[in-house]
């Protein structure tokens, strides 16, 4: 898997993406498909490296939710930018199961969508081949401010502006 955009910088990622753990060294950081994490559960489990789930748009997040205390990271596959599910999936993971892990986006990733997605619950992202990393992170300030709540800033702006005592600034 290609460098990892993660704290608004390229960082090397460390996780193997694998769909069997057969001749897997056993102190890797593996990234598994959540058939492979539902079968060897207990395999995963007592490996010392961290451990990731691959999801697809099609997966559904509350099948992954057992098993999110023994996760470091929830990878979403986008097969295609038109595919909203993704999106649906982060925001469940964060607000509904209170995973707190890091959640990646990666597949059909690109700068005119890491803005929204990190608005989803995505703190991590794998850009699509061809796409320039520097171009990329300009993509996460194309907005300075947003109207409507989210899972990076549960308050919309009229409450945050509300909160703000008059004559103290403004949002």
């Amino acid at each position: 898997m290609p460098d990892v955009i993660r704290n608004r910088s390229l960082e090397p990622d460390s996780y193997l993406r694998v769909e069997s753990l057969e001749g897997v060294a056993q102190d890797a950081d593996l990234l598994v498909p959540l058939a492979v994490l539902t079968a060897q559960r207990e395999a995963l489990q007592t490996r010392p490296g961290k451990l990731g789930v691959w999801l697809e748009t099609t997966d559904e997040p509350g099948e992954v939710a057992p098993y999110l205390p023994m996760l470091d990271l929830v990878a979403v596959h986008f097969s295609s930018f038109a595919d909203g599910r993704g999106h649906s999936i982060a925001r469940l993971l964060r607000e509904r199961h209170g995973f707190r892990g890091e959640i990646r986006a990666v597949g059909d990733v690109f700068k005119e969508t890491l803005f929204y997605l990190s608005r989803c619950g995505f703190d991590a992202f794998v850009l699509r081949p061809g796409e320039r990393v520097e171009e990329a992170l300009k993509g996460l300030d194309v907005f300075s401010e947003a109207y409507q709540a989210s899972v990076e800033r549960p308050s919309p702006l009229f409450r945050r502006r509300l909160a703000v005592p008059r004559g103290e600034g403004s949002l």
